[in-house]
């Protein structure tokens, strides 16, 4: 299986409202590390898993309405426990529709998997991974 993994980062504001989380039910703030990882188990003619480039734009895109917000504040998020591995998914499903509406470049109907991982700090990380169709 090949891969090749982008990064970029997103600093947001949430509450996570739930006894389960102790101090982090009031407004706090996170940075998260950013990587997406498309795996593919051929290479196409040009020799590469994704254009990078692309794949760079097209997450930066899909970050830019999380960066510097307030989560809790978002219509689309409410009532979510927006976690790490909630939005590990939600970054996940907007880089799968990017492939999907071309975004990734003309080889990217090739990539069967992703992973999207958030670090939270130098102790924790998340992430989602699956199959794309």
């Amino acid at each position: 299986m090949y891969a090749v993994e982008v990064r970029d980062h997103i600093m947001i504001a949430h509450s996570l409202p739930s006894p389960v989380f102790g101090p982090a039910q009031k407004l706090h703030g996170a940075t998260f590390i950013v990587d997406v990882t498309f795996f593919r188990a051929a290479l196409p003619p040009d020799n590469i898993v994704v254009d990078i480039g692309r794949a760079l734009e097209a997450l930066h895109k899909a970050l830019a309405p999380l960066n510097y917000a307030n989560l809790d504040e978002d219509p689309a998020l409410a009532g979510q426990l927006t976690t790490t591995e909630f939005l590990s998914r939600l970054i996940f499903d907007r880089m799968a529709q990017a492939r999907r509406d071309g975004w990734l470049g003309p080889y990217a109907e090739g990539i069967s998997r992703m992973r999207v991982t958030l670090t939270e700090s130098h102790v924790a990380k998340g992430w989602y991974e699956a199959d794309v169709a």
